[in-house]
């Protein structure tokens, strides 16, 4: 687990690396449930241990979230853990194509403009799918 900080003044110190939520809740756990089957998903919404983080996390509203994340490669967690705090997420896989990790960027509301998320989800997948890469070109 790493964690680089960037020049903008402002920190969004809520969520730290290793930092456990169930799948679903913040954008790498989703972005990870995104591209598992849909056996593991229902499996991994059948347990009740993310409603503790609100309604925002109950099935239907996940499962909402995960054909998003499909449709766009990468998720957006608006705020849904901490108010203000959002995070986006995109999948790591390993040699089957199965997802094994995440890369994941948080910070304050105002840096996931609507206009923005575009720019930093195709960074964020571009990351990822390197790591992808490099991750199986070592086994």
């Amino acid at each position: 687990m790493v964690r680089e900080d960037g020049s903008f003044p402002l920190r969004s110190h809520v969520l730290h690396e290793g930092r456990r939520f169930p799948l679903g809740v913040a954008s790498a756990g989703t972005a990870i449930l995104a591209y598992m089957s849909p056996q593991e998903i229902d499996a991994c919404l059948a347990r009740s241990d993310r409603v503790q983080y609100g309604a925002a996390h109950e099935a239907t509203q996940v499962r909402a979230r995960l054909a998003t994340t499909r449709d766009v490669g990468w998720a957006l967690n608006p705020g849904l853990i901490v108010e203000g705090s959002w995070g986006m997420g995109a999948a790591v896989f390993d040699e089957q194509g199965s997802p094994i990790g995440a890369l994941s960027l948080t910070g304050v509301e105002h840096r996931f403009t609507a206009a923005r998320q575009p720019d930093l989800g195709r960074r964020l997948l571009s990351a990822a799918h390197e790591l992808s890469g490099r991750l199986r070109a070592t086994r």
